[in-house]
């Protein structure tokens, strides 16, 4: 979990640094005019969306011990030459390159992780994996406050030093990560044999009585997009990624919107992720405990919600401020709940590999649109930008209590059908058929 986190943090930070470079002097140095700043925006989020089911099926075909420190040592050299552009071209052209690279981390990180742990442990481990995000994207205004002092070194600006340090940064992670990650629980070294056996069979039988299905099948891949789970999760992802993506962004511009100074706006960043990665593992871990998903993707949502309204409103700036910490907190606590409900739901290996793939890749299409309706003639209430957000969080809350009705109704239909298999000697399937249905079988149970 540390190099994992450390790789996100990183990435986080690279990802959401350019809204700090814009207040550091990005926009007028390159001489970007209209929406250039937003395209920019908008094509890594395209890269980004497009390459990750194709990461995650080639994490399958290649390690996870070369790929994952593959792709954070790829975005690390990226981010370091953007330090180094001089016109928007050029900018465009690196951030299609990270947004590729950081396709494969997110995806590939939280399939990583159910080879790990339980489905009843595993959001506390994505709300740690997650949490870093916020304690990154908190670091990094500190960060970037910091090294907008080195303004006019080696006759670069502070934003160009803002990319060159925090991707160099990327680059020795990825490296570290090298000797760290190993493929599976099986090939834990760190583990005694008897550790790595119990991990091992732990994991096989977490879903089911028979075992889990590993190999991979092109079926699998069909039954993962034929899912009529995938398609709703994918709505309540996207109604918590796409304010967040869209508050991360933008936010020390929505900050010195409220009449801070630039440093000061940077700096007002700090407490906000910090709260917020303090409520994510603390919802993470009650979650866990209980061993229920939707009061806690809910209550993220509903704190969301009241952030929302309250910076929409003609509020004092004390108050818009206090928003943003409800804003960040509710999305930031929500996504990792969001993830690990789909990630419970889905059994065997290959299907849930590819259904969590789609699952972050089109959730975060959201993500164009944050990136394009926080517009600078908007300013400083953004009125249209937190409209539309609020428009698709109400459709992300009325998808999460419908999945919680499906589930509940799938789960007593196979708990009375379980008594008459009881009655009548048996379900009739052998124990590979049972594995090949995966959460379709009659003894899989859904995380409500």
């Amino acid at each position: 979990m540390p190099i994992l986190s450390l790789m996100y943090i990183v990435a986080s930070m690279d990802g959401g640094n350019i809204g700090n470079a814009k207040v550091a002097g990005l926009v007028t140095q390159l001489n970007l005019v209209g929406d250039q700043f937003n395209i920019a925006l908008t094509i890594t989020v395209v890269a980004y969306c497009v390459c990750q089911c194709p990461a995650n099926l080639l994490l399958k075909k290649i390690r996870p011990s070369r790929w994952l420190p593959g792709i954070t040592l790829g975005w690390g050299i990226v981010m370091t030459v953007m330090g180094l552009v001089k016109t928007f071209p050029q900018l465009i052209c690196t951030r299609i390159f990270l947004g590729a690279f950081e396709a494969g981390l997110f995806p590939g990180v939280v399939y990583y992780l159910t080879l790990w742990y339980p489905r009843h442990a595993l959001q506390f481990r994505i709300g740690l994996f997650f949490g870093g995000a916020s304690l990154a994207l908190a670091f990094s205004g500190l960060l970037a406050f910091t090294i907008g002092y080195m303004n006019g070194v080696r006759g670069l600006e502070g934003w160009s030093w803002i990319f060159i340090l925090e991707g160099s940064a990327t680059v020795a992670v990825g490296i570290l990560s090298a000797f760290i990650i190993v493929d599976s629980p099986a090939a834990a070294r760190f583990l005694s044999p008897e550790e790595r056996a119990y991990v091992v069979r732990k994991m096989k039988y977490d879903n089911s009585t028979v075992g889990e299905e590993e190999e991979f099948a092109r079926r699998y891949v069909w039954a993962a997009l034929c899912d009529w789970q995938l398609w709703i999760h994918i709505i309540i992802y996207m109604s918590v990624m796409s304010p967040l993506a869209g508050i991360a962004l933008f936010l020390p511009s929505i900050i010195t919107g409220f009449g801070y100074s630039t440093s000061g706006s940077q700096l007002l960043t700090v407490p906000v992720y910090l709260f917020a990665a303090i409520v994510a593992l603390s919802f993470g871990y009650y979650s866990d405990k209980l061993r229920r998903r939707f009061p806690f993707v809910l209550a993220g949502q509903l704190l969301l919600l009241g952030g929302l309204a309250i910076e929409i409103s003609p509020a004092p700036r004390g108050v818009k401020y206090f928003g943003i910490y409800v804003c960040v907190a509710g999305a930031v606590s929500a996504v990792p709940g969001a993830v690990s409900w789909l990630g419970n739901n889905m059994a065997g290996k290959c299907k849930r590999g590819v259904g969590m793939a789609v699952h972050v890749g089109l959730g975060n299409s959201g993500i164009l649109m944050s990136s394009n309706i926080f517009r600078t003639q908007d300013a400083p209430r953004y009125i249209i930008g937190y409209s539309v957000e609020l428009i698709f969080l109400g459709v992300g809350i009325c998808c999460s209590v419908l999945a919680v009705i499906l589930y509940t109704r799938i789960n007593a239909r196979r708990e009375r059908n379980a008594l008459a298999y009881d009655e009548k000697g048996g379900h009739g399937y052998t124990a590979q058929e049972l594995r090949e249905m995966g959460d379709r079988a009659p003894d899989f149970r859904y995380t409500i």
